[in-house]
């Protein structure tokens, strides 16, 4: 059997996989369902989030490209079961694109961005319909912190938000007093998820994606803490015996080292 050709066209890779899917082909493609690659799809976008976030364009690149072959997949078993086809899903998103720019498709005139996100809420109410809340369609499944921002950001489109960042910030405030105040495990919980929706809320009124900034803290504690370790194999110390303030000693070292 020939080999695929036009490598770099969406036409072969939806091809390819149907290939992959088809009698004689891959095991493992073959097997496949919506929901058996659930964890796959999600996986991939979060290896696309991290070369983001390491800025790395040559493994963007890549990773971009396993996103595609997700779609490529679902695709292919959707047109198995003769749900839809790729056609479909193409022609989908482009009349979304399209219908939900009418200041560059049409003859709507828009002075900033602000008034553009407006726009986009109000098309998106006209098509579900003024019976269903415009909080319905934010995915449950997910991130937690992702979640609370962008529910944040879209009852801020229509006006219901703080009117300035320090009426968050005492809100903050209010938040650790009850935290403190908290009398039982149940309530302490309660309360700290309350300041973790309120720290959402700041971090999107300063344009800080909270999730990308957890994952970078992460980070920063992943490579401070090994580098920890490394210099204690170095000098033969066993980190688990030394003192909170010997460890803490280690931690400022490695925060001068590695940065942060």
């Amino acid at each position: 059997m020939s080999l695929p050709q036009n490598l770099n066209q969406f036409a072969t890779l939806v091809d390819i996989v149907a290939r992959l899917r088809a009698p004689g082909g891959c095991p493992w493609d073959r097997k496949q369902t919506h929901a058996s690659l659930r964890e796959n799809l999600l996986e991939e976008c979060y290896e696309a989030l991290h070369s983001l976030d390491e800025g790395d364009s040559e493994k963007l690149c890549e990773e971009l490209g396993d996103l595609l072959m997700q779609v490529a997949l679902h695709s292919q078993i959707a047109a198995e079961a003769g749900e839809f086809e790729v056609g479909d899903v193409i022609s989908s998103i482009n009349n979304k694109l399209i219908r939900r720019h009418p200041h560059v498709f049409g003859s709507v005139e828009v002075k900033d961005v602000d008034e553009v996100l407006f726009n986009w809420e109000t098309l998106k109410e006209k098509e579900r319909g003024t019976d269903i809340s415009m909080l319905a369609s934010v995915p449950e499944h997910m991130p937690a912190l992702s979640y609370s921002q962008e529910i944040q950001r879209r009852v801020a489109q229509i006006g219901f938000d703080w009117e300035d960042i320090d009426g968050v910030i005492d809100k903050l405030a209010e938040e650790v007093k009850e935290f403190k105040q908290a009398d039982s495990q149940e309530r302490r919980a309660q309360e700290f998820g309350d300041l973790l929706f309120t720290l959402a809320n700041i971090a999107r009124r300063l344009g800080i994606d909270l999730e990308a900034a957890l994952r970078q803290a992460n980070q920063r504690f992943y490579c401070r803490f090994t580098h920890m370790e490394g210099v204690c194999r170095q000098r033969g110390i066993n980190l688990g015996k030394l003192s909170f303030d010997e460890q803490n000693t280690l931690w400022e070292e490695a925060k001068k080292e590695v940065g942060g």
